[in-house]
């Protein structure tokens, strides 16, 4: 019996040991993605200015997510907060992105030096990253990554603050966070793609969404989605009626 007891507390002991590996290399790679995008902006000059942008947004981005769910739901605090690897199609719609960029820049390079238009894409995402951290510091302990399929004991709809606004502030957030990333590489074809596959993304998210929450909140959500729209440019959620 003593020989288990041993044996399950070192095997619980190496998961953790290896669940804090996973955090600590993948902190660093973003501390490091951090400062090398701000040593591109500052120091590569003006041809690799939006590069640079791109990278900080990114690296933000992700770190920013682990650090905004460490405060608000620190139980479920893993490797998988930072959102590294959300899914295959993130990672593939990623590396489709750096090959536009890097063929376009060496096909035509003064495409990349519209400035004004990176600008537009810096907002989109500076502003995207604001709506989505207050959303999930507003929601707090209600907000989750995944899609709960069982309604918790602490668990609340929240319809004040941002959420007054529209439902699903968050998602409002990625959605113009991520189409602002491609504006700031001014990659013309993935901007299109990715405003596409976003919207595609958002309006299956929202639906399954809403159908737990209708399923957890009944009529209180009816009236909540009657009065505040979803926030979403053409997707409406789902509707029992």
């Amino acid at each position: 019996m003593e020989f288990v007891l041993r044996l399950s507390l070192s095997s619980l002991t190496a998961t953790r040991v290896g669940q804090i590996y996973e955090i600590v290399w993948r902190s660093i790679l973003l501390g490091i993605g951090q400062a090398f995008g701000i040593t591109v902006t500052s120091c590569c000059g003006t041809n690799y200015l939006s590069l640079g942008w791109y990278i900080s947004v990114m690296s933000f981005f992700h770190f920013s997510e682990f650090v905004v769910t460490s405060i608000i739901r620190p139980q479920n605090l893993t490797s998988e907060s930072f959102l590294l690897n959300h899914s295959k199609a993130y990672g593939i719609a990623a590396l489709v992105s750096w090959a536009e960029y890097w063929t376009e820049l060496w096909l035509f390079p003064g495409l990349k030096n519209s400035y004004w238009i990176s600008g537009i894409g810096l907002f989109l995402c500076i502003g995207g990253e604001i709506v989505r951290k207050t959303a999930m510091l507003t929601a707090f302990h209600n907000f989750d990554h995944l899609i709960r399929t069982q309604r918790e004991e602490h668990h609340q709809l929240v319809t004040g603050g941002i959420y007054s606004l529209c439902r699903h502030p968050s998602y409002v957030g990625w959605f113009y966070w991520s189409i602002g990333t491609q504006i700031i590489l001014c990659n013309p074809l993935c901007s299109v793609a990715y405003l596409i596959a976003s919207w595609k993304f958002f309006n299956e998210r929202v639906f399954e969404e809403e159908v737990t929450l209708l399923h957890f909140f009944g009529k209180e959500y009816v009236a909540y989605q009657s009065k505040v729209p979803t926030g979403l440019p053409f997707i409406h959620g789902y509707n029992i009626n």
